[in-house]
C-alpha cells in the first residue's frame, strides 16, 4: 500500500523547480492579505524531506508539513521578500528579509538564506534554513 501511495504521489508530482517558478510560488507563500498558506508547495517536496534550520530538524513530509502549519497558525501575517536567488545543478539559494506579525508583537523582520537541494525526481529532498534571531 505505501509503495502505491508513493508511486502516485511521484506520478503527480510537479516538474522540477526553477528561479522563476520559485519567486511565483514563495510570493504566492507569504503575503500580507492573512494568514501565510504553504499548501501549494507541499507536493514539490519529496515525502523523505529533511527541513533544518537552527533550532529544529524535522525529517519527513508529515513533520514538515505540521511545522509550517503550527507556524501560520501563530503568525497573524508573514511576508517574504526574496532578495537574491541563483542554482547550480541541484542547489539553489536564496536570500530573503521575513516580516512576521504575531498576535502580540510588533512586526519582526528576520534576515535570512535558505538552501534547497533538489533530489532527482526535480523535488526539494532537503531544506536548510539560516537566519539571525
Amino acid at each position: 500500500m505505501a509503495e502505491k501511495q508513493e508511486q502516485s504521489r511521484q506520478d503527480n508530482a510537479p516538474s522540477g523547480l526553477s528561479k522563476a517558478l520559485i519567486l511565483e510560488l514563495w510570493s504566492k507563500t507569504y503575503n500580507t492579505n492573512g494568514k501565510p498558506d504553504w499548501s501549494h508547495l507541499f507536493p514539490y517536496y519529496h515525502p523523505e524531506i529533511v527541513f533544518q534550520d537552527s533550532i529544529q530538524r524535522i525529517e519527513g513530509i508529515d513533520a514538515f508539513q505540521a511545522m509550517c502549519n503550527r507556524l501560520a497558525e501563530r503568525c497573524r501575517r508573514l511576508q517574504m521578500d526574496i532578495q537574491s536567488l541563483v542554482q547550480e545543478g541541484p542547489i539553489i539559494m536564496m536570500t530573503w528579509k521575513m516580516t512576521m506579525s504575531f498576535k502580540k508583537y510588533p512586526n519582526t523582520p528576520i534576515y535570512g538564506a535558505t538552501r534547497l537541494t533538489l533530489h532527482q525526481d526535480g523535488r526539494i529532498i532537503e531544506q536548510r534554513d539560516y537566519f539571525d534571531l
